[in-house]
């Protein structure tokens, strides 16, 4: 489980993040959503020990040890394949796991991609090698800061059931950082609501997978967050 305790951050004394408490249960799928600057990627950041909290502390117990983390860009290293990309995110293994590496390959669609290099993949595919290194990784939590936020919507819908797929297969603690409030309701089993550096709300979904965005229950959650960050950017 992961644990936050009045975890806050400031620079030169403006606000960044709120002190927030909160805990993330083993294997959840939390979706934090929010205008830019609200503060859901700062949060991250301090998860993922980018940044050092200006209070607060973060806490990790039971078997939850290791964290990952995907980016907004891929930042794959271009003088490696697909494979090696993948392969490279745990370098301190004391070899590569070809049966891993394959199985993640195919999970990822990726198979036939394996020996391209960066310079030769679409968006989608460098965002899959992405996602595949910090799978291969194994962490036990993954951090996502808005991954498919550069996609059109077809490739963004196409990854979002990919990830729905790899965490139905490993059970890892998800948290998926977007502004996009339909996708937010349609991967999390929890929302958290952001504005002004604080969590204004948290919402749980309990609904099946995959959902569809012409469910009447997701436009009414939808609506719901939408209603929420609009007040909260009047006050």
């Amino acid at each position: 489980m992961l644990s936050l305790s009045g975890l806050s951050k400031s620079y030169a004394g403006k606000v960044a993040l709120a002190p927030a408490t909160l805990t993330f249960a083993d294997h959840s799928f939390t979706c934090i959503v929010g205008k830019s600057g609200c503060g859901k990627t700062t949060l991250l950041r301090l998860i993922a020990g980018l940044e050092a909290p200006s209070a607060g502390t973060i806490a990790l117990t039971g078997t939850a040890r290791r964290i990952g983390i995907v980016f907004q860009e891929p930042r794959l290293m271009p003088w490696l394949t697909v494979a090696q990309n993948i392969a490279f995110a745990d370098s301190a293994a004391p070899h590569e796991d070809p049966a891993r590496l394959q199985k993640l390959l195919q999970q990822l669609e990726l198979t036939e991609a394996a020996s391209l290099y960066p310079r030769q993949l679409s968006g989608g595919m460098a965002q899959r090698v992405s996602l595949g290194r910090t799978l291969y990784y194994d962490p036990d939590i993954i951090l996502m800061d808005e991954p498919f936020s550069a996609l059109d919507y077809f490739t963004r819908r196409s990854l979002q059931l990919t990830l729905l797929q790899l965490y139905a297969a490993t059970r890892k603690t998800i948290l998926f950082v977007t502004h996009d409030v339909e996708e937010a309701v349609l991967l999390g089993d929890r929302v958290l609501v952001m504005a002004s550096g604080a969590i204004q709300e948290q919402i749980s979904i309990n609904l099946p997978q995959p959902r569809q965005a012409v469910q009447v229950e997701i436009q009414s959650l939808r609506q719901r967050i939408l209603v929420a960050l609009s007040e909260r950017s009047s006050s």
